[in-house]
């Protein structure tokens, strides 16, 4: 099976389609996955279990739809961050800042995709959650072809030292990402001093 992307169905007046993705993530980001009963999410929104299905083939299904559209998301916020940056630099520090300028909504989101990113390496026998898990891949691609082209962009400017920019790349992504692992809203650590942190040790690690 190839990817392909995938089309949001219509939500009507009456769909439960959000109102389950935004319980979903409520109860995977701070539960976690495994520790979370699929009857629980069906109870919150008000539904009965067999009305999940009409939504979502399985858990597996929802949480798979869950970290696409956070890829999707993730990648989205990148490329309006950087356009129309003056210099490869300045683009990369937009990508920073927009990379922690979110929502406690949003951290969840981050939180379930950095914890299950294992689950997008094993076809999956649902011919629906094979989509969304080939979605998801093909984004992830997506997202890391983009990091590495901005990189590039910034050895060809005399920027960047000149190395390897996919797997500088990689490292880059590895460091902002790994943040939300640990990072709590209710904690002590301020997000804006995190991704300041990060973006200066980004540009000191890629400087020439």
């Amino acid at each position: 099976m190839t990817a392909a992307k995938i089309v949001e169905p219509d939500e009507g007046p009456r769909s439960k389609r959000a109102a389950i993705l935004s319980i979903a993530i409520k109860y995977f980001g701070r539960e976690g996955y495994d520790a979370t009963k699929w009857s629980k999410v069906a109870e919150k929104v008000g539904i009965g279990q067999t009305a999940l299905y009409h939504y979502f083939e399985s858990k597996a299904h929802c949480l798979l739809t869950i970290m696409r559209l956070e890829l999707q998301r993730s990648h989205e916020m990148f490329l309006q961050a950087t356009a129309d940056q003056p210099d490869a630099a300045e683009a990369l520090r937009a990508a920073i800042r927009a990379a922690y300028a979110v929502s406690a909504h949003e951290v969840l989101q981050m939180r379930i995709l950095q914890n299950n990113l294992d689950l997008l390496a094993v076809p999956r026998r649902s011919k629906r959650e094979e989509a969304e898990r080939l979605a998801a891949r093909d984004l992830v691609h997506q997202i890391e072809t983009s990091w590495t082209e901005l990189l590039e962009r910034g050895m060809a400017e005399g920027l960047f030292i000149e190395r390897d920019a996919q797997l500088l790349a990689q490292n880059l992504l590895g460091m902002i990402v790994s943040v939300w692992r640990w990072y709590r809203p209710t904690g002590t650590k301020k997000l804006a001093d995190v991704g300041a942190l990060v973006e200066e040790t980004g540009l000191r690690m890629l400087a020439r």
